[in-house]
């Protein structure tokens, strides 16, 4: 636990952190890391964090310029969203939470359901299958194209740009791993050039397209500049994509991992939207946000000046045991379960709502049609320490 640093991650790490992080938790839950920065883990100190924009604040320019110098990653990850304070935040967060309303949702649902079904239909002709790349990331991609009017012969390298721009906010990075997140912004930014020209002459309904949404800005007159508008259609992908793809995933492994919890889910399908938030508190698809500190504070008694880097472990305050009774169970039906796998205060997910309503409806589906599925080997864990999930996972459906 000492020598515990995020840039040397050994593979025992990426099978499982958690016993590592309940240590931390338990012993040292400000842990400075030995470039100074700080390491936290209880579920009461994430919750401040989130909640205090003034002394934590979510800019990375500091952080994202000594990481990626003058670079296409640099300019996408210090534009978009998350990565930034008000007024920005403030604004782009209110232009798409506005096409994200329960309204915008019901219309979206039935066309979910008709494109899980398809996707079912392809596995049961199959037998067999690869329950990440045939059906958990075949979801997001398509509800994130369908927000931004995507036409559909046009959404085949949308999975790929998103793993690789996502890819470089690891702690480490290899120089593959560098180039391939900026040829994946580069040749994403030079597709929505295009894609905005065609919207801006044929505008969609702003009540439901994202992007059209965004063009128009607010009802006040107020526009994002040109290059605000295409990171934040590359963060909306990156946002809705990966984490998504992730929690689907984790569900299926981890209702084959538990079929106590499985058969109790069969028994009781009102059950599914707890379900669906366990699996976010149990294996969080984002396991560390960041935040750096503003104002002189302190952590835990812990003294944190301002400018020092923070690194919020969302998997481990999501087991504390001083928030969540006996918080190593995987319990489908656990009330109550305020977890913090959308993050919290100003900054919790635009689009947590979507990303539920997903989940809900592909693994309802899923579980009634294929209540019987079994995995055939080992998942295949992707090794990243920043989103956890899978990148293949072979069942047999029947």
């Amino acid at each position: 636990m000492s020598a515990f640093d995020l840039a040397r991650l050994d593979d025992a790490f990426y099978a499982d952190p958690f016993p590592l992080y309940r240590a931390m938790r338990e012993r040292d839950p400000v842990h400075r890391m030995p470039d100074g920065s700080l390491f936290l883990t209880r579920w009461a100190d994430l919750d401040r964090v989130y909640r205090d924009t003034r002394t934590f604040s979510s800019d990375k320019r500091v952080e994202f310029g000594a990481k990626y110098g003058d670079t296409p990653l640099f300019e996408h990850h210090t534009t978009s969203l998350v990565f930034n304070d008000p007024p920005l935040h403030t604004r782009v967060r209110r232009l798409i939470v506005g096409a994200l309303t329960p309204r915008a949702l019901a219309t979206m649902e039935p066309g979910l359901r008709a494109l899980v079904d398809r996707l079912l239909d392809g596995l049961a002709a199959k037998g067999a299958a690869d329950l990440i790349e045939d059906f958990a990331a075949a979801i997001p991609i398509e509800v994130i194209g369908n927000l931004l009017d995507m036409p559909m012969e046009e959404r085949g390298p949308l999975r790929g740009w998103s793993l690789a721009i996502l890819g470089a906010l690891e702690p480490r990075l290899t120089a593959e791993q560098e180039a391939r997140g900026n040829e994946a912004v580069t040749e994403f930014l030079d597709y929505l050039r295009i894609l905005v020209v065609r919207r801006r002459a044929r505008p969609g309904d702003p009540a439901t397209d994202v992007l059209t949404r965004l063009i128009q800005g607010e009802s006040d007159g107020e526009r994002l500049t040109e290059t605000e508008l295409l990171h934040q259609c590359v963060f909306l992908l990156n946002a809705g994509h990966e984490t998504t793809t992730n929690l689907i995933g984790n569900a299926l492994e981890l209702l084959a991992r538990f079929p106590d919890e499985r058969a109790r889910l069969l028994r009781d399908p009102a059950l599914m939207p707890a379900a669906v938030e366990e699996v976010l508190r149990y294996e969080s698809s984002n396991q560390l946000g960041n935040r750096r500190v503003a104002e002189d504070t302190e952590l835990g008694g812990v003294a944190a000046p301002a400018g020092t880097f923070l690194t919020l472990c969302i998997g481990a305050a999501n087991r504390d045991p001083a928030r969540f009774e006996d918080p190593e169970r995987f319990d489908v039906g656990r009330q109550p379960n305020r977890h913090l796998a959308f993050a919290g205060g100003a900054h919790t997910c635009a689009g947590m709502n979507l990303a539920r309503m997903e989940a809900r409806i592909a693994l309802a589906a899923f579980l009634a049609r294929f209540p019987a599925y079994a995995l055939t080997a080992p998942p295949v864990r992707a090794r990243r320490a920043r989103f956890r999930g899978f990148t293949a996972m072979p069942a047999r459906l029947g």
